[in-house]
């Protein structure tokens, strides 16, 4: 099932939130090789997760942590603003119809349907909360699977060639790409809405200098 957990209230789902930020580290710092900050604890985390995100959260049957993204709103500090700027002619993206996803993250062995999954996650974010867009960086490798999921986004600006070519993507997600994503990811949008009321009510937007 997934969870929507805001920042500061991470500490209520201990086990969830340590499997995140350990799978992270292994996706991350392990397989993919990036140059991440991990901690004594076997913890990937970096600035921007102090700064209240919130995160959608797949808990598989057994409670543990199988995948998760981030998402903050471009008003305040983002990655794509920060770190990314270059691949935007040093354009800032900045507006609360546009959040920034990042550290989209699946636990090894996890079951095909959850990428899918979170994607209707970031979905439900944006119906709730009345953002038009997302936006975020991705490498060659995501494509294939962004494509599979049937979300795919409109590339704003990319640097490399292959396997080591990065983008900025911006994603919309329209009726049609929710009942095609939910099928994806065998949850039915009546049973998504519900996972998502159930965590954060009747989603009061976050604050948007965050």
């Amino acid at each position: 099932m997934l969870r929507y957990i805001h920042g500061t209230d991470l500490h209520r789902f201990a086990r969830l939130r340590d499997g995140m930020f350990r799978d992270r580290a292994d996706q991350f710092k392990t397989r993919l090789g990036w140059e991440v900050t991990v901690d004594a604890d076997g913890f990937e985390r970096d600035e921007y997760d102090a700064l209240d995100p919130l995160y959608v959260i797949w808990e598989g049957p057994d409670g543990r942590h199988q995948g998760s993204m981030r998402f903050l709103p471009t008003t305040g500090r983002v990655m794509v603003n920060d770190h990314f700027g270059h691949l935007l002619n040093g354009q800032a993206v900045c507006s609360p119809d546009i959040w920034e996803c990042t550290r989209f993250c699946l636990s090894r062995g996890a079951p095909s349907r959850v990428a899918a999954g979170l994607m209707l996650g970031g979905g439900e974010i944006m119906r709730h909360f009345g953002i038009r867009h997302f936006a975020g960086v991705f490498d060659a490798r995501m494509v294939r699977i962004y494509r599979h999921i049937g979300s795919s986004p409109e590339v704003l600006g990319s640097q490399g060639t292959g396997r080591d070519r990065i983008s900025v993507g911006l994603w919309a997600f329209s009726d049609a790409a929710r009942m095609r994503v939910a099928q994806r990811a065998g949850i039915s949008p009546a049973l998504s809405d519900l996972w998502f009321r159930r965590s954060l009510g009747d989603a009061i937007p976050m604050p948007l200098s965050a």
